[in-house]
C-alpha cells in the first residue's frame, strides 16, 4: 500500500513539473542550456545633426537583432575623439570622414566605411531675396556661384544663418566651396591658394551663427526677414523648413554652379572586434526598406538609385551637381580654421557673468569654473582647445556677482599680425600670450561668499553689452551667465522679465546663454534664454570647460 502510495506521488509529481510518463528512476531530464549573453549593445558616436534618425535603433534592433546606442558629438569634438582614441566607441557616424581621412592617424582608426544616404549643401534663399538679386528664375538659379555668393554678401544683399565654419562640416564646406570657387581649382588646393579677400566678402553676410542646425533653424525662423534672408545648410534641412509651415516665406535652395559638397555620411568601423554587427547594421540600412525611410522621414538622398526614382516626388529631380573635391592638404584645413577664428570672422565681444556666491565652494566647484576659464584662455592646446580659446581682436568682461555684481574687469585679446597670403596656423604673439595670462590670473583670484543676485548680474551685464554695441557695432555680442544656485539676492525673475522688456531692441537682441551647473533652478534658467533669445547648457553631468566649449561655438 505505501509502495503503490509513493509511486502515485511520483506521477503526480512529474505531471506537474514535465507531464511525464515514466518511472521517475528513468526520468533524469537534459537541462535547458541558459541562453547566450546578449552582445553589449553597440556605440555610435554621431554628429548632432544626425538625431533624426534615432528611431533607426528600434528598427534596426528589430531587423538584425543589433542593439545600437546613439551618442551625439559636434563633428570637430567627435573627430578629435576618434583620431586619439578616446571616443568610447564601436561606430562613427558622420556626415563626412574627409577631415578625419585626411590624417594618417585618422585612416588607421577607420577600419571599415561604407556610405549611407546623401545631402548636398545648398544656400536657401528667401523668396524675396531671390527676385531682390534675380536669382529666382530657374535659369538664372543654375548659374550662381560661390563669388555671386560673396558678392551679394558684401554688398549687403545677402545675409545668412550658418553653422560654425571652426566646429561644423557644413560651415566647413561652404567656406572651402568660396576658397575653391576664388581660387578658379577644384583639384589641388592648398593654403597659399585662399583668397583672402574672398573670405572677407562671403562673411559680411554672416549674421547667424550657431553650432546645432535644430537651434539655426529655430532662430532662422524667428528672425527671417528681420535680420537674415538666407540660411546655408544641408539640402534635407532646408527640404525640412520649407515643409514645416513655420517659415514666414519659403526657400529656394540654390546649388553653387562650380560644385557644393555633399555629405555622404559614412558609417565608420571603429571597433574590428564588432565587424560582424557592423556588417549587419550596414546591409539593413543600404536595404530598400530602411533607404526608403531615410529618404521621406530625414530628406537624404538614398544611395539605392532604384529608391531614388520611388521618392522623386519629395526631393529636387535636377540638384545634383558638380561635387567639390575635398582638398588632402591638411595645411589648408588647419590654417583656415585658424584664420577664420582669429581673422575673419566679426570679432566677439562678451561679458562673462560669474557666480562667486558662497555656494560655490562646495564639491569642487570653484575649482572647475577656474579649470573652464584656463581652457578658454589658453592651456589646452588640442584641436578643440584651439577652437575654444579666446581669439585674436576679442574683447571680454568678467562680471562676478553673489549678493550683488560688483568689480566688473575688461580684457582685449590683440589683433594678430595676418599672413600675406594664403593661410596658416600662426603661433601666439606675445602680446596675446600676456592678455591670456591676465585672464588666468582674474580666475585664480576669484573669491566665494555670499548669497546669488544672478538676475541682476544679467540685466546689468546686457546693459553694458547694449552700451558697447551702440560705441562699437562691428562685433557679435554675447552674455554668458554660469550659476551654481537659485537665485536670491536683488530682483526676482519675474521683476528682471519686466526690466528687461523695457531695455531697447539693442540690448534685446543680445543672446543670454546660460550654464546650469549644481543646485541651480533649470526651470526658471530655462525661461530666462526663452526671454532672452539664448540657450541653456548643462553642465551637471559634462565637465563645465567641455560646456564653455560648447558655447564659444555660438559666439
Amino acid at each position: 500500500m505505501r509502495l503503490a502510495l509513493r509511486v502515485s506521488l511520483v506521477a503526480l509529481l512529474c505531471m506537474a513539473l514535465a507531464g511525464c510518463d515514466r518511472p521517475a528512476a528513468d526520468t533524469a531530464a537534459t537541462p535547458t542550456p541558459p541562453p547566450p549573453p546578449a552582445a553589449p549593445a553597440l556605440q555610435v558616436l554621431a554628429t548632432t545633426d544626425l538625431r533624426d534618425i534615432e528611431p533607426l535603433q528600434q528598427m534596426v534592433l528589430k531587423a538584425t537583432g543589433v542593439n545600437l546606442q546613439f551618442r551625439f558629438g559636434g563633428t570637430m569634438e567627435s573627430t578629435e575623439a576618434v583620431l586619439n582614441g578616446q571616443s568610447g566607441a564601436d561606430l562613427a557616424w558622420f556626415a563626412n570622414a574627409k577631415y578625419l581621412l585626411s590624417d594618417a592617424q585618422g585612416q588607421s582608426r577607420v577600419k571599415l566605411q561604407e556610405k549611407i544616404m546623401l545631402s548636398p549643401i545648398a544656400l536657401g534663399l528667401s523668396e524675396s531675396a531671390a527676385r531682390q538679386l534675380g536669382w529666382d528664375r530657374p535659369e538664372r538659379a543654375a548659374k550662381v556661384t560661390w563669388k555671386d555668393i560673396a558678392a551679394a554678401a558684401k554688398a549687403g544683399k545677402l545675409s545668412y544663418a550658418l553653422s560654425n565654419p571652426a566646429t561644423s562640416n557644413q560651415g566647413f564646406m561652404a567656406l572651402l566651396g568660396v576658397v575653391a570657387s576664388a581660387a578658379q581649382k577644384t583639384d589641388g588646393l592648398g593654403a597659399a591658394d585662399v583668397d583672402r579677400g574672398a573670405i572677407a566678402a562671403f562673411l559680411k553676410g554672416y549674421r547667424l551663427p550657431g553650432d546645432n542646425s535644430t537651434y539655426l533653424s529655430e532662430k532662422f525662423i524667428e528672425r527671417q526677414g528681420i535680420d537674415v534672408n538666407a540660411f546655408i545648410n544641408y539640402e534635407s534641412w532646408l527640404l525640412g523648413l520649407n515643409q514645416s509651415g513655420k517659415l514666414r516665406e519659403k526657400l529656394l535652395l540654390v546649388y553653387p554652379h562650380e560644385g557644393v559638397s555633399t555629405a555622404d555620411y559614412p558609417l565608420l568601423l571603429l571597433n574590428d572586434a564588432r565587424r560582424d554587427d557592423y556588417l549587419k547594421v550596414v546591409a539593413y540600412l543600404k536595404g530598400e526598406a530602411a533607404q526608403t525611410w531615410l529618404a521621406r522621414q530625414t530628406l537624404r538622398r538614398p544611395v539605392l538609385p532604384e529608391v531614388a526614382a520611388q521618392v522623386a516626388d519629395i526631393l529636387p529631380r535636377d540638384a545634383m551637381r558638380i561635387e567639390l573635391p575635398f582638398s588632402p592638404d591638411r595645411a589648408l584645413a588647419d590654417g583656415l580654421i585658424d584664420a577664420y577664428l582669429n581673422e575673419f570672422r566679426r570679432p566677439i565681444a562678451s561679458t562673462f557673468v560669474l557666480d562667486t556666491s558662497g555656494s560655490m565652494e562646495r564639491d569642487g566647484r570653484q575649482q572647475q569654473l577656474i579649470q573652464a576659464l584656463d581652457y578658454i584662455a589658453g592651456v589646452d592646446r588640442s584641436l578643440t582647445g584651439r577652437i575654444a580659446r579666446l581669439t585674436n581682436r576679442e574683447r571680454l568682461w568678467m562680471q562676478p556677482f553673489s549678493d550683488n555684481p560688483y568689480d566688473l574687469q575688461r580684457f582685449e585679446i590683440p589683433a594678430g599680425a595676418p599672413a600675406a597670403r594664403g593661410v596658416q596656423v600662426i603661433e601666439d604673439s606675445e602680446a596675446k600670450q600676456k592678455a591670456l595670462a591676465q585672464v588666468r590670473a582674474f580666475a585664480a583670484g576669484l573669491n566665494m561668499r555670499g548669497g546669488t543676485a544672478l538676475f541682476d548680474a544679467v540685466l546689468k551685464s546686457l546693459k553694458n553689452m547694449a552700451d558697447e554695441k551702440q560705441r562699437n557695432p562691428g562685433y557679435q555680442y554675447s552674455v554668458v551667465a554660469f550659476t551654481d544656485g537659485e537665485n536670491n539676492k536683488g530682483r526676482t525673475f519675474e521683476k528682471f522679465r519686466r526690466d528687461y522688456e523695457q531695455l531697447p531692441e539693442d540690448a534685446r537682441s543680445i543672446p543670454v546663454f546660460m550654464v546650469l551647473f549644481g543646485d541651480a533652478n533649470e526651470k526658471q534658467l530655462r525661461e530666462l534664454v526663452k526671454v532672452t533669445g539664448g540657450r541653456l547648457f548643462d553642465a551637471r553631468k559634462t565637465p563645465l570647460y567641455g560646456v564653455f566649449k560648447d558655447i564659444r561655438a555660438y559666439q
